[in-house]
């Protein structure tokens, strides 16, 4: 009996996705959830819930307070965590990794061992197929012409620890940050010029500020590797994220521009902490929504 995994896997404009661990399928997008949006509860019950409600890969927080934080992650947990997502077919894409390129000679040396230590993860995780990472940049919008040299020097060393351990890194702009649009974030890309560095997409921060879909897609879809979707209102000035379909995104309109311009990979759901922290936020309701949601745009897809 075909699964909603399955449903979704041939959804019209997309060819059926082989299982392939933690790497695009060809042929379309596969849907994820972040474990960020699902702190609460433990790994083996966010695993469980996210296969059941049909979700195809998902992404572990290597953040402080998480279960999969490295330090408190034994190498026993590891191990059953891969054999769990082997289990259920869920695909690891990604690991995230809140970096930041504006921060202090410390916790720079730490940046650059938290990309050690998240490479060795992905690894033991799924030596075939490891994960890459994805984070933020961190600074201020109004700072990004005095910080901006000094940010593409720390992006390089992490280019360089990121080869030598490697791994990929996927970097986003955010709304709030100095690299808050597609041009800033190209321009570090070309500082860089390394293939250990690439681009997380997420529509979200450029909405906010009334960026189109088609001219932000068109500028880093062809150096995307991952992909986050929530929704969002407001302005740069005050906004509030908010999960998938609660908000302006048109994801019939948003998955047939994937498809047009050719991306291959996880479109992961993020629930933000301005959601998650808030009194009364359940998880798994959480993710059966944005699963609905976005399957069902999917689905229409032609």
């Amino acid at each position: 009996m075909p699964t909603r995994r399955h449903f979704l896997h041939t959804a019209l404009g997309f060819a059926a996705l082989p299982h392939v661990a933690g790497a695009a399928a060809p042929g379309g997008v596969s849907l994820g959830f972040s474990l960020y949006g699902m702190k609460t509860l433990s790994l083996s019950e966010a695993l469980k819930t996210c296969a059941e409600i049909g979700y195809a890969n998902v992404e572990f927080a290597l953040n402080a307070g998480f279960p999969t934080e490295p330090k408190v992650f034994t190498a026993e947990a590891r191990k059953e965590a891969a054999q769990q997502l082997s289990t259920l077919k869920l695909d690891l894409p990604c690991l995230m990794v809140n970096l930041s390129l504006a921060a202090d000679d410390k916790a720079h040396a730490q940046a650059l061992q938290s990309i050690t230590d998240a490479a060795q993860l992905a690894r033991e995780l799924n030596a075939a197929q490891p994960a890459i990472i994805e984070t933020v940049l961190g600074g201020k919008p109004a700072t990004w012409e005095q910080q901006k040299s000094g940010m593409a020097e720390r992006l390089q060393s992490w280019a360089e620890t990121a080869e030598k351990a490697q791994t990929t890194i996927a970097i986003k702009a955010h709304v709030g940050s100095a690299v808050n649009s597609p041009e800033r974030l190209l321009w570090l890309l070309e500082q860089v010029k390394s293939p250990a560095i690439q681009v997380a997409y997420d529509y979200s921060h450029f909405e906010l500020q009334g960026i189109g879909m088609e001219e932000s897609m068109k500028l880093l879809l062809t150096r995307t590797k991952f992909i986050h979707v929530k929704d969002s209102t407001g302005d740069p000035s005050k906004f509030q994220f908010l999960l998938p379909g609660e908000g302006r995104t048109d994801y019939v309109k948003y998955f047939t521009a994937l498809k047009q311009h050719g991306y291959h990979g996880p479109v992961v759901v993020e629930v933000s902490g301005q959601i998650f922290n808030k009194p009364g936020y359940e998880p798994i309701a959480a993710a059966k929504q944005c699963y609905a949601v976005l399957a069902g745009a999917l689905a229409k897809v032609v």
